[in-house]
């Protein structure tokens, strides 16, 4: 993936209808500092300096598809009780749907309190109810399953094993979404996988892979041989194994495995990351992205994740900016239109004057970077649209362009005086201009101001169009002829 995909990605996600089913729990942080041990017993005092109260389990897969962008809404079963009121209430500060959320007052919500001193965790208690649902209970979920699967793009399952996903309620959920073509992306937990047959993929780790094949797994060898028995047995699309420092696997039921190393850095605390890997492919696969591109993006989102302290989410700029660290400044620049439209609306608010232009670019000579350069002059901010490899064929015949798009693209980037680049495949740069609304139109000096494509959109906005001479003597069409001279 480039980053004008990965930015594309999370541009997508306020459109994403995501519900999370699963295990809901509080996790409370007592922070503090641990200088002297207990007269009472040999244990040390923690004097408590500040608390923290978060979504945990199937509601810290709430917090990342949240913090990512999506929309989200929960089906679970919670106590009727004041954990589960201070659960609802901070889930109805962060826009989640609760429609599929019921309380049952023979269960007690789940509540997770750590104490921490000196970043390190002391201690945790638990208190919360692990029996199965009632049949009751069970039944409103089925319910809500059934009538409202169809209104989600993909479902996420974050099993905890606390009583809530019942052998009926997973089988109803794998069956409904494979009925209604909505993925159905399990977090699994337990001996037993066979609860998960017919969901679309799973993501165990290392561990949890082997107890439900029965493989130990010592090598790669061995961890093919377990993911093709868990792939049979449960009649998956696919499996993801995370392997710690080891990265994660991608075995889909048809096709090569995909193996993603780690992304090298510092780990505080793993607790979460998991949450992160199955909301981040949840997104990517509900945005249609290929299964290997979306564990890609899971995976550094991962390593951003295991690099915070406590239950974290991760954010799209945080993905973004470790995924850019491997690509190019040129590739940098090049932006979807969706993307670069609402890169340049802040621009604009922050008071920068934004010029746009346009051109085929084919073979780039010194005319184009001196036009460039002028061009960069008028304003704060040089956005350069692009024709597509289809767009130059139209417009100037089957042998061209001489240079694939995204090698002009990448090639148009490198150059200091050019800020963005965009590539259109239209026959006129109209839809780019009235999507950007740049300060100053630029066009070249063979041009006549009144039929320069844009500018009525331009002048509308209160800009203007500007016309620059290109360098005599200068452009493509004679060196193609000069070359083709030369034999």
């Amino acid at each position: 993936m480039d980053r004008r995909e990965i930015e594309s990605l999370f541009e997508r996600a306020g459109s994403i209808r995501v519900l999370v089913i699963g295990d809901l729990m509080l996790d409370e942080y007592l922070w503090g500092k641990a200088e002297r041990i207990s007269p009472e017993a040999p244990v040390q005092v923690v004097e408590v300096s500040h608390e923290d109260l978060r979504l945990g389990g199937a509601g810290n897969v709430v917090n990342n598809l949240i913090a990512l962008g999506c929309q989200v809404a929960v089906c679970s079963v919670i106590g009727d009780d004041e954990d589960g009121e201070l659960l609802c209430r901070a889930m109805e500060g962060k826009g989640v749907d609760l429609a599929g959320l019921f309380q049952d007052p023979e269960r007690k919500t789940s509540k997770k309190t750590r104490v921490l001193a000196a970043h390190q965790q002391i201690v945790r208690i638990d208190r919360e109810t692990k029996s199965v649902l009632g049949l009751a209970s069970e039944r409103v979920l089925l319910d809500y399953v059934d009538a409202h699967l169809e209104s989600f793009d993909v479902v996420v399952v974050s099993d905890y094993m606390k009583g809530v996903l019942t052998p009926a309620v997973l089988t109803a959920i794998c069956k409904k979404g494979r009925k209604l073509g909505v993925p159905v992306v399990v977090d699994p937990k337990g001996n037993d996988f066979g609860k998960y047959r017919g969901a679309t993929l799973l993501t165990p780790n290392r561990k949890e892979a082997e107890i439900a094949s029965g493989v130990a797994i010592t090598d790669m060898t061995s961890l093919e041989k377990a993911a093709d028995t868990i792939l049979s047995d449960l009649e998956l699309d696919a499996l993801l194994i995370t392997r710690s420092e080891a990265g994660m696997s991608l075995f889909p039921a048809r096709g090569e495995a995909v193996h993603i190393p780690t992304v090298a850095r510092e780990v505080f605390d793993v607790t979460g990351a998991g949450d992160t890997v199955i909301s981040v492919l949840s997104l990517g696969i509900a945005c249609g992205l290929t299964l290997a591109d979306a564990a890609w993006v899971a995976n550094v989102a991962a390593g951003i994740a295991v690099g915070k302290l406590g239950t974290s989410t991760v954010s799209p700029e945080e993905i973004v900016v470790e995924a850019a660290h491997g690509l190019s400044d040129s590739d940098a620049k090049i932006k979807n239109l969706d993307v670069l439209t609402h890169l340049i609306a802040k621009a604009r608010e922050r008071g920068k004057k934004v010029v746009f232009t346009n051109g085929c670019f084919d073979l780039l000579h010194v005319g184009h970077v001196k036009y460039l350069q002028k061009a960069r002059e008028l304003g704060d901010l040089l956005v350069v649209g692009v024709n597509t490899d289809a767009s130059v064929r139209r417009l100037k015949g089957e042998g061209r362009p001489l240079i694939q798009e995204s090698e002009r693209a990448h090639i148009l980037a490198a150059l200091g005086c050019i800020d963005y680049v965009v590539l259109f495949d239209e026959d006129t740069p109209l839809a780019v201009i009235e999507a950007l609304r740049p300060a100053v139109l630029v066009k070249g000096g063979d041009y006549s101001i009144e039929n320069v494509v844009g500018r009525e959109v331009v002048e509308a906005n209160g800009g203007r169009v500007a016309l620059i001479e290109f360098v005599d003597g200068r452009s493509t069409t004679r060196i193609i002829e000069k070359i083709l001279a030369s034999g």
